[in-house]
């Protein structure tokens, strides 16, 4: 992409991004805006990430900080503490990780990846980073395992030996168990992989090593040989310890669990097929179980947990986790395949009581968290946003500054969609602290919050899809899909576009209701004479509706009856329900309106859509044409084709065209609750699109539209505009025939050159770079709104730019951006006569500064293409600045933004820059090389919104938020929450008198004389490259930015000291008792023997 030269002449009036000039500046526009955005108030970062960790592989939970990791298959690490509190990071080679250990109650964790290679990150500052590296180069990890308040890391390798590490150095131990030395000297196989390392609850010196051939090693540490080996005929996939420390049990790949006393090498003292039916006298084999644990409690039976070792003739059962607790067995159902679980118990300690109390289900999509201690295993109810990928996302809205009342309204009708039957503990995973910022501003920059879900389907007879799936269009996979949506945030009206060139118009109330049948508004697409060199395109769509007095005249010539019915021209369309359908309070159907088939064609998609509720209008566009519909009084207004918008000022000389043809109608236009369907109409899929309203906790909300999980994913065939040219020539005759309607904006305005009043405008962007109006005439507020037709009345291009207009906004003579007039949210469902009357009469209120505005004052358009940007003035309809954005690529998202200090655009582009321009100088702030566009994902959801945030879905699970705001990412250190909270940790568990007396407790290990260089020696060098990570350097600089965390680690520091201290002081006292008795002792012997002859000894 070319660099921008900015270079300031006459005080900043001149700008130049290419060798030619690209600002034009009026003689009397000069001084008129004082631009107060400048470059320094931009600096681009990313701020948190949301949603469902993509395609998950490990997992890991601290017991004492109750803080989660998950680990994916790109190299990402997702930190999970209370609600608000999530951290994400990121491996740079971007390698699986195989498993997480945390480093409980340190501070830090430890990931092994698939290159080989271990990781320490530094948990104790806001942005986790890696203090050491370690990566093997001839043998591959297979199995971790760090012992609790143990530095030495027990690491696993695929030859099947076992490698130590200190985790305090990152350097690799001369120590290591040799899978010959380990298993009988007579067995001439390979044992396998290391598959499982853990060591002895009660015995720090005996170490369990499964090898994935089926043989267990109990290996003595200390005399370095081992005590006893376990072998079965079934490959081993996990193995656990009874916190006793004298039995354990494992899993074996043909569904079976042994446990063996630790004492017996013989056979397994117990061997269960849980899933497997009687057979004889050997129960038939079981599909693999991959993981299990066995977690004791102190008054009642233990419980054994595991993952997989159904049945092989349960062809189709879902994944299942299996809960076996005394006599009975719980199988619970998955939605999604088993990834990882871990079972939640009140101690950290493994030779103690484990008191089970919750079961951690990793899935492939999602988390799902198990209540042990409640009757029939309740879940958790997931505060985390994990659940928008529930269907493939196809597009996202960004809405900052939200009314404060509406986000209360959306939880309280989205409260009634939750499920019942919730555990009613709180969510276990409750660790770290909310960062040190204002709490409003923290959790709208931290949290994101589902608040209500609308099934957009439901308005559609799924039943009678079923029956004929006649076309292979592309929306046949998803005929439901969501393509485009807009939405008034003052007065809660929603309008959604889908894949089959369907409008459905909502509004919000409180109130239940019942319809008997959506009101269907019919549109029609009629093809052109055959002199017409496309085929179809200048026509537009014509409505199958009575004409509509307010229309805007069509073009000459008689209308024609109906030659053809609408039963042949229809037959592809999905059909609207035509039973009674209950609507729950929150969104309701308004209206729906239909593009139909004609001719055995599908109509053509939806690229633009926009609504009005001041004005009560919603307008969408096709390659064709555009439709305007007043949903107030169930008409279309105006259905015109692109080139009849230009009327006798048409640029490009296109082939003469017949005259329109006007069809009766085969539907009419009704009331909501007396509309028609045709029972011809054929559909697709039963699948459902849907739209979700999620909450950044305080006024930003985002829009996600979902559509169902069939088959690929609609990002990737469905956006079809980036297939066509980018061309700015106009020389096709063919691409002038299709000129597609790309953009709308509702607006008061100046609609004609020299006007002096201010008139509601619709201003019509087009793929061709032109900028059209349409002068707006509407009735008085009140019953004539009801009963009065809207005009509207084409006045001509604008301007014309280069590339498709993308978006536009409008600025008053100040500079200030004029928001749209909206109408304030009323319930629509009122019953009394009275209410309606006020209803009737309320007027719209617009908090445009546009009504307060001298009508002698100018106004400043603001319109941006996919290639260039242009501010007008007005009345007087010149150009006063142009920028040259981008030449070699396009831009895939625009947006006129509202920043603290001033107004800008700002850009997404599809080599992946990032880049703001000053408004209306339309001077370059910013320009960053982000996010190459890497797939159509990133292109469909990317969106910008107010005070300099951005967002995108990063993975087809997880939302990336971005800002741009130079404030913002100043405070972002102190916004972001703590993962680390100084906790004390519990205290051992008591071994009792009479196991304290004859050495039943638990032994510890003095590691360090065993794997320390002094006593085993340094390892080869070959074997390992140690790596130091960046994680000390970027931890100074975290810890120095927050004076809690100061304050914190210093106190965590004064809490070792201290505790050292202590020790220094009981080892001190012990000593001193210890001579005092030897004094003592010696004394008395001496006096014993002082009289004493020699022959009496």
């Amino acid at each position: 992409m070319k660099k921008f030269n900015i270079r300031k002449v006459l005080d900043g009036l001149k700008e130049a991004s290419s060798p030619t000039p690209s600002v034009q500046v009026g003689p009397q526009e000069n001084h008129l805006v004082q631009e107060t955005l400048q470059s320094e108030h931009f600096q681009l970062c990313k701020t948190v990430r949301h949603g469902f960790p993509y395609q998950p592989s490990a997992m890991a939970f601290d017991p004492v900080q109750k803080i989660l990791a998950i680990g994916t298959q790109s190299g990402a690490l997702r930190l999970f503490g209370r609600p608000g509190v999530e951290c994400y990071c990121q491996h740079e080679s971007g390698a699986a990780v195989i498993q997480l250990q945390f480093l409980i109650n340190e501070g830090a964790l430890v990931s092994a990846l698939t290159d080989d290679s271990v990781h320490l990150w530094n948990l104790r500052q806001k942005r986790p980073a890696i203090l050491h590296s370690l990566k093997f180069n001839r043998e591959r990890i297979t199995f971790c395992h760090l012992p609790f308040q143990s530095k030495w890391l027990y690491i696993g390798t695929e030859r099947g030996n076992v490698h130590i590490v200190n985790v305090e150095s990152f350097m690799l131990s001369g120590y290591v168990i040799m899978w010959n030395k380990a298993i009988e000297l007579s067995s001439k196989a390979h044992p396998g992989p290391v598959v499982h390392i853990s060591d002895n609850p009660m015995d720090e010196g005996k170490l369990i090593i499964g090898f994935e051939s089926g043989i267990v090693v109990l290996w003595d540490l200390k005399s370095k040989k081992a005590d006893y080996r376990y072998t079965y005929d079934e490959a081993i996939h996990s193995v656990a310890w009874h916190h006793e420390g004298k039995q354990f049990i494992c899993s074996h790949s043909d569904g079976t669990l042994t446990i063996w006393n630790i004492r017996g090498q013989g056979k397994p003292v117990q061997t269960i097929t849980p899933h497997g039916k009687e057979d004889g006298k050997k129960p038939e084999s079981c599909k693999p179980i991959l993981k299990v644990e066995y977690k004791t409690t102190r008054n009642g039976d233990p419980f054994i947990i595991f993952s997989g070792g159904l049945s092989y003739d349960t062809v189709g059962r879902r994944p299942c986790l299996t809960v076996m607790h005394g006599k009975s067995v719980a199988v619970l159902e998955m939605d999604y395949p088993i990834v990882d679980f871990l079972t939640l118990c009140e101690t950290p300690y493994p030779n103690d009581f484990q008191e089970p109390y919750a079961v951690v289900v990793l899935l492939e999509k999602d988390l799902v968290v198990i209540d042990l201690a409640q009757n029939g295993y309740p879940i958790f109810e997931n505060p985390y946003p994990l659940t928008i990928h529930e269907s493939p996302v196809t597009c996202c809205e960004y809405f900052a500054d939200c009314p404060v009342d509406l986000i209360p309204a959306l939880y309280s009708v989205g409260s009634r969609q939750k499920r019942q039957g919730y555990s009613k503990k709180e969510w276990p995973i409750s660790g770290g602290n909310w960062g040190q910022g204002t709490q409003i501003l923290l959790l709208s920059f931290l949290m994101l919050q589902v608040l209500y879900k609308l099934k957009t389907a439901k308005v559609f007879d799924r039943n009678r899809s079923k029956e004929d799936k006649g076309s292979t269009d592309v929306s046949d996979e998803d005929p439901f899909a969501i393509q485009i949506m807009t939405w008034c945030p003052e007065s809660r009206m929603l309008c959604v576009a889908g894949v089959s060139a369907n409008v459905i118009i909502y509004r919000f109330s409180k109130l239940e209701v019942t319809t008997e049948v959506l009101l269907e508004v019919r549109m029609q697409y009629e093809l052109n004479d055959t002199d017409s060199p496309d085929g179809g395109g200048g026509g537009g769509e014509q409505t199958a509706a009575h004409p509509t007095p307010g229309a805007f005249p069509q073009t000459s010539g008689p209308p024609s009856h109906p030659s053809t019915s609408s039963n042949n021209s229809d037959g592809g369309n999905i059909p609207c329900l035509n039973t009674p359908l209950k609507q729950s309070p929150g969104y309701q159907v308004d209206l729906v309106v239909q593009s139909v088939w004609v001719s055995g064609e599908p109509p053509q998609p939806i690229t633009s859509l926009a609504l009005s509720s001041s004005y009560g209008l919603v307008v969408f566009g096709n390659s064709n044409g555009l439709v305007v519909v007043d949903y107030i009084q169930k008409t279309v207004v105006l259905n015109l084709g692109t080139v009849e918008l230009y009327g006798s000022n048409d640029p490009y000389q296109r082939q003469p065209r017949s005259p329109r043809k006007t069809r009766q109608p085969s539907g009419g236009l009704c009331d909501i609750n007396e509309g028609s369907t045709t029972s011809e109409d054929r559909c697709k899929s039963p699948t459902s699109g849907k739209v979700c309203f999620t909450s950044l906790c305080f006024p930003p909300i985002v829009l996600l539209s979902v559509c169902p999980p069939r088959g690929a994913n609609p990002l990737d065939h469905r956006d079809n505009s980036f297939s066509r040219s980018r061309s700015s020539s106009v020389t096709s005759i063919d691409k002038e025939a299709r000129e597609a309607v790309s953009s709308f904006h509702f607006c008061e305005g100046f609609a004609r050159k020299g006007d002096s009043t201010l008139t509601p405008c619709l201003y019509v962007g087009t793929s061709l770079g032109t900028l059209l109006v349409l002068a707006l005439t509407l009735p008085p507020a009140g019953e004539q709104r009801q009963l009065q037709p809207v005009i509207i009345s084409p006045t001509g291009v604008l301007v014309r730019l280069k590339g498709s207009i993308m978006r536009m906004a409008f600025l008053d003579s100040t500079g200030i951006l004029l928001t749209s007039a909206f109408e304030p949210w009323f319930e629509p469902n009122v019953t009394a006569d009275e209410e309606r009357e006020k209803v009737r009469k309320r007027r719209p209120v617009s908090v445009s500064p546009s009504t307060t505005q001298d009508f002698n004052e100018s106004q400043f358009a603001v319109v941006c293409s996919e290639k260039q940007a242009k501010v007008i003035s007005l009345p007087s309809q010149t150009c006063i600045y142009k920028h040259s954005i981008t030449e070699t690529s396009f831009i895939l998202r625009a947006d006129i933004v509202q920043m603290n200090p001033g107004v800008c655009v700002a850009c997404f582009c599809a080599n992946g820059h990032i880049m703001t321009l000053s408004v209306p100088g339309l001077r370059p702030l910013m320009d960053v090389n982000y996010l190459p566009l890497t797939d159509m994902r990133i292109a469909r959801t990317f969106c910008f919104t107010n005070l300099g945030q951005a967002m995108y879905l990063c993975s087809p699970t997880e939302i990336q938020r971005i800002t741009y705001s130079q404030e913002t990412c100043e405070n972002l250190q102190e916004m972001l929450g703590e993962l680390f909270t100084p906790v004390e940790t519990p205290e051992a568990p008591n071994r009792g008198f009479f196991k304290g007396l004859f050495g039943g407790g638990a032994q510890s290990l003095d590691r360090e004389e065993l794997f320390g260089e002094l006593a085993a020696g340094k390892a080869s060098r070959s074997l390992a490259q140690h790596i130091p990570g960046p994680g000390g350097i970027e931890g100074m600089k975290g810890a120095a930015s927050g004076v809690v965390g100061e304050l914190a680690r210093a106190r965590i520091a004064l809490d070792e000291r201290g505790q050292k201290l202590g020790e220094l002081e009981e080892r001190t006292a012990a000593m001193m008792a210890s001579a005092d008795s030897f004094s003592k002792h010696a004394h008395d012997m001496m006096l014993k023997c002082k009289d004493k002859k020699w022959y009496q000894f």
